[in-house]
């Protein structure tokens, strides 16, 4: 947990340990993070219960930057450049954990820029084999249905081959979560209703899936109404490869998925949202929102262990 000194994260923490999904490591100053277990009233002690990494005093801090100048000395990082971002970047610290293999998963993110931790992530955790791209999906777990959205971060304006890309990773997550997942790819357009950049776009990505992936259960380029209602499709285009209701929604640039997520997530009441989930990366790590939760956090751990 990168952000150790969060009280989110530390009562989030606490129902970890209790529940006994993770061993803890928190990145933090240690006078500081006893200081806000005591104000929150929690029960968690200090080796006991999870460890520390001081960033200012943790003694593999001459290890690590030396690691870290060596893995970016040809991308414009000197030896002094290196000691200050291990210094100063928890994120940092908390991928290089990962990279030496002395922490099995990651979260940040509960400050600080998306952007901004996701550098840090590429630079060191870097993508999975065979991987091109990074992206990000929320889960949506609502009083009726399960939905699954997509890219609300990372790719402003993915191109087609991207979206197809982002739609193979997404649907890897949809079987973690021992669903099938029945894909919309969502437009402005219907079904060629419209022949803008956007709407084309969607299109040919559904192309490249159904020739490299002909099993999917997948249609597009959609309305919204229409992924999530049989009755629509079936009256604009009754021989559509979807049935019933769509589960994971494939948007066709950040702005719309990021909007129709947060719109979803306030009406939606007491639905329970996992995410953002980094798809792409190399090892279990995840960059969380400021606006998150420690309930969110505790299922963002639970999905991580479960990777």
């Amino acid at each position: 947990y990168c952000e150790g000194e969060d009280e989110r994260v530390l009562r989030a923490v606490q129902i970890v340990v209790d529940e006994k999904l993770a061993r803890p490591i928190l990145v933090g100053r240690p006078e500081v993070i006893k200081m806000r277990i005591q104000r929150a009233g929690l029960r968690l002690q200090p080796n006991k219960h999870f460890e520390i990494v001081n960033p200012e005093s943790d003694p593999r801090y001459k290890e690590v930057w030396q690691e870290y100048y060596q893995l970016m000395r040809r991308k414009g990082v000197s030896p002094d450049d290196a000691k200050v971002q291990v210094r100063q970047s928890n994120t940092l610290i908390g991928a290089m954990l990962v990279r030496r293999g002395e922490a099995e998963a990651m979260l940040c993110g509960t400050f600080g820029r998306h952007s901004d931790h996701l550098r840090h992530i590429s630079n060191v955790i870097g993508l999975k084999p065979k991987s091109s791209t990074f992206a990000a999906m929320n889960v949506l777990m609502l009083p009726k249905r399960i939905l699954f959205v997509t890219n609300t971060y990372v790719n402003q304006d993915p191109s087609a081959e991207e979206v197809a890309e982002i739609t193979l990773m997404a649907e890897e997550v949809v079987k973690k979560f021992g669903l099938v997942a029945k894909i919309a790819l969502l437009s402005h357009s219907n079904f060629g209703t419209d022949n803008s950049y956007s709407a084309t776009k969607m299109s040919r990505a559904l192309d490249i899936l159904e020739a490299s992936n002909p099993e999917l259960e997948i249609d597009g380029e959609m309305h919204g109404d229409a992924a999530l209602s049989q009755e629509i499709r079936n009256h604009i285009n009754p021989e559509s490869k979807l049935t019933g209701e769509a589960n994971l929604l494939i948007m066709p640039n950040i702005d719309a998925a990021n909007i129709a997520f947060n719109l979803l997530k306030t009406v939606g009441g007491e639905g329970i949202t996992i995410g953002p989930i980094l798809l792409g990366a190399n090892a279990p790590v995840h960059i969380v929102t400021p606006t998150t939760t420690a309930r969110r956090i505790v299922n963002m751990t639970a999905l991580s262990m479960a990777q």
